[in-house]
């Protein structure tokens, strides 16, 4: 008799299990994010983890935060964006993002990117940041890529525009920057730190000095239709924890 409660016991024990692992699949919601190349690094290491936890899937979708933003405009399914802040200002003016849900993920600030091995430009000072971009033998940067128009806006107001335009390369995204690098089409290119460091064969030649500095910041937002909008916030929540800072500070970012 003994013997029999306690097969029932542990079969009851089954059963429960079953249905627990039945209704927390069922809990479970496939989440479509949109989000900006800067922030690629850190998703990459980040999302599996966040699925894991909740068993949530995450679809990913990796772009120019220009481009995911027209791409938004033009109608294209998304839960979750992480993109630009005037992008994402844009997105919330038109409706599509929800205001409240706008949270700062994290920053990374622009460097030069070299193939590996090479000799590392003196760009310490702005004098010498306008020597090295002068003698340069190339330079490519993303035309649209928030790095690509603030480095644009740089060289501006430097008043080295002019004397760069024949030996800049002005590319469509930031993997054919890095690809300019790695081919010896450029010897220069300028992107986020978080968009150097991944690449294999690729190294970060020096970071801007501080006075001519700019950071590319990525925030999330959800979208104003989402049936996922928990689901999303809770991704959110996972990126910004404190858990999360020792990945995106080894990923090239910061808070």
């Amino acid at each position: 008799m003994e013997h029999l409660r306690t097969r029932s016991a542990a079969t009851l024990g089954l059963v429960l299990l079953a249905t627990l692992a039945q209704a927390r699949a069922a809990a479970a919601d496939d989440i479509i994010v949109l989000c900006s190349t800067g922030l690629k690094a850190v998703a990459e290491d980040l999302i599996p983890k966040f699925e894991r936890e909740t068993k949530h899937h995450v679809n990913v979708t990796y772009g120019l935060a220009a481009s995911l933003g027209q791409r938004i405009d033009g109608g294209e399914a998304f839960d979750l964006a992480l993109v630009t802040p005037a992008v994402m200002d844009g997105l919330i003016a038109r409706g599509r993002v929800v205001n409240d849900s706008r949270t700062t993920i994290a920053r990374s600030g622009l460097a030069l990117e070299v193939r590996a091995g090479a000799a590392k430009p003196d760009i310490g000072s702005v004098e010498a940041f306008k020597r090295t971009l002068l003698g340069a033998k190339g330079i490519a940067y993303a035309k649209e890529g928030a790095s690509g128009v603030a480095f644009a806006a740089i060289i501006q107001r430097l008043g080295i525009a002019g004397d760069l335009k024949s030996k800049s390369r002005l590319t469509a995204s930031g993997e054919e920057v890095s690809a300019a690098v790695l081919n010896g089409d450029v010897e220069f290119g300028v992107l986020p730190l978080s968009e150097i460091l991944p690449v294999k064969g690729a190294g970060v030649g020096a970071v801007f000095p501080a006075d001519l500095q700019s950071y590319i910041v990525i925030v999330g937002g959800v979208n104003a239709a989402s049936k996922q909008a928990s689901a999303s916030l809770a991704l959110i929540t996972y990126l910004t924890a404190h858990a999360a800072l020792s990945v995106i500070t080894a990923k090239g970012m910061e808070k």
